[in-house]
């Protein structure tokens, strides 16, 4: 646990310091926001920032967004200071800590820190083999491809997976390849020198380095450009990177993880993704069920996403009523474990009592759960269709499709030739002459009255 500790190093703050570093956090100390990005620009990864209420928070949080650091931020100042510790918890900051600091508290913020990193829940017997996999090889440093659909909870493995190797104590980097720019990912990974490239006004240390003894996640490494894919081979064969800008290269001792919700092997066929670079990573596959295929999660999964945003929104403790926990069960869950977890969080806050019962568990438009789910079974249903057609379609001329299109109107219509004219939008002369041509080819066309199958 890295805790960085931003503001004036002073009597209560030195306090609350003290407390992490016997609760066993690792305590860094920056007196200003612009020190913190240093520090961090530099490679001294933080875990949890913990800034004193009266710093710009607000400022801190769009230099970190902006920056691309993505790490929690808890405010802490005296309880004179309520006003502030409002306007930190608007700006974004996780929680409010009090000063002076009590010993209990300290430790739970760290701990929650530490266990929302690597706790698994699961009941379900598919997802059980997937978690016993993962623990067999979690000591090895073999890399690793953790597969699933979008909000499957890849990356809660892959840190589960952290937690139980050999570099627990190290740090934990995660990389989200599709949310970076392609032009930024490359110093994202490798870092770069000063003036390196337009903006590059200070040197700032890549993931690699950053995680360096510990584990990097590549998420959604699907989405990164082949040419950028060469130099992560590199680096992965020969542990060795090179900073954009640098001249020589920098040796790095990291375990890797890719996550992906794509079938790498098509993307290799389709030449998007580079063969030898899916072998590097594919050294060990977890693949994550879907929700849908994995039922007995979902009760759980629930029942834990109720007690978090009922404390989290300081309600008193709910639970869900069996013909709530029924629905859930039925439901199909596209967006699999991250949907239940938004469902849940507005179930919480639209339930009027103690008990979630079903008219509180709805989409975010307000469509009952299974409602919605009827809808985009039928959505889908209509584009499989639609796609039938089109694909019936392909290989055809512009004339077949025309000459068909006309005959099954004209059955539709029973031969009535004016009631086909006016469906297909031309008139009755165009189509006498189509249907006169199509005589001449030898075709069957109806008399009035009649269908070509039942003149048949």
């Amino acid at each position: 646990m890295r805790l960085l500790i931003i503001g004036a190093l002073e009597g209560q703050l030195t306090q609350a310091t003290k407390l992490a570093m016997d609760g066993g956090a690792k305590v860094a100390h920056a007196d200003s926001i612009e020190v913190a990005l240093a520090a961090l620009r530099s490679g001294k990864g933080a875990d949890l920032l913990l800034v004193d209420v009266m710093i710009d928070i607000a400022g801190l949080l769009a230099s970190l967004e902006a920056e691309r650091f993505h790490v929690p931020v808890v405010a802490c100042g005296t309880e004179t200071n309520a006003a502030a510790a409002v306007n930190a918890i608007r700006a974004g900051a996780k929680e409010y800590i009090p000063l002076p600091p009590d010993a209990e508290l300290i430790a739970a913020v760290i701990s929650a820190v530490a266990r929302e990193s690597s706790d698994m829940l699961y009941r379900d017997p598919a997802m059980t083999r997937v978690v016993e996999l993962a623990k067999q090889i979690a000591g090895s440093d073999a890399s690793v491809l953790i597969t699933g659909e979008s909000g499957s909870g890849k990356e809660v493995i892959a840190k589960f997976v952290h937690a139980n190797s050999k570099r627990a104590s190290r740090p934990f980097i995660s990389v989200n390849c599709a949310a970076i720019p392609e032009a930024l990912l490359e110093s994202e990974l490798f870092g770069h020198e000063k003036g390196a490239f337009t903006g590059a006004v200070s040197r700032r240390i890549g993931k690699f380095e950053e995680a360096t003894g510990g584990t990097l996640l590549l998420d959604e490494i699907s989405e990164m450009d082949v040419r950028l894919q060469a130099k992560l081979l590199r680096a992965i064969q020969e542990r060795l990177i090179d900073r954009v800008g640098g001249s020589k290269p920098i040796p790095v001792d990291i375990r890797i993880l890719a996550t992906s919700n794509r079938d790498l092997a098509e993307a290799v066929k389709d030449g998007s993704f580079r063969e030898d670079l899916l072998f590097r990573l594919n050294v060990v596959n977890l693949k994550l069920p879907p929700l849908r295929e994995r039922p007995g999660d979902i009760v759980v999964l629930a029942e834990h996403f109720v007690e978090k945003y009922a404390n989290a929104n300081g309600l008193p403790k709910k639970s869900l009523s069996p013909e709530a926990r029924e629905q859930l069960l039925k439901a199909p869950w596209p967006g699999n474990v991250r949907e239940l977890e938004n469902t849940l969080h507005r179930a919480v806050l639209l339930a009027s009592g103690d008990v979630i019962e079903v008219d509180a568990i709805r989409m975010p438009d307000g469509t009952g759960l299974l409602e919605a789910a009827q809808d985009n079974a039928l959505a889908a249903q209509a584009a499989q269709v639609a796609d039938a057609v089109t694909r019936d379609m392909v290989g055809r001329t512009v004339a077949d499709v025309e000459r068909d299109l006309i005959l099954d109107t004209l059955d539709h219509c029973l031969g009535n030739r004016t009631h086909a004219a006016n469906i297909l939008g031309i008139s009755i002369r165009t189509l006498r002459n189509k249907l006169h041509q199509y005589a001449e080819e030898g075709l069957d066309i109806p008399n009035p009255g009649e269908q070509r199958n039942s003149a048949a």
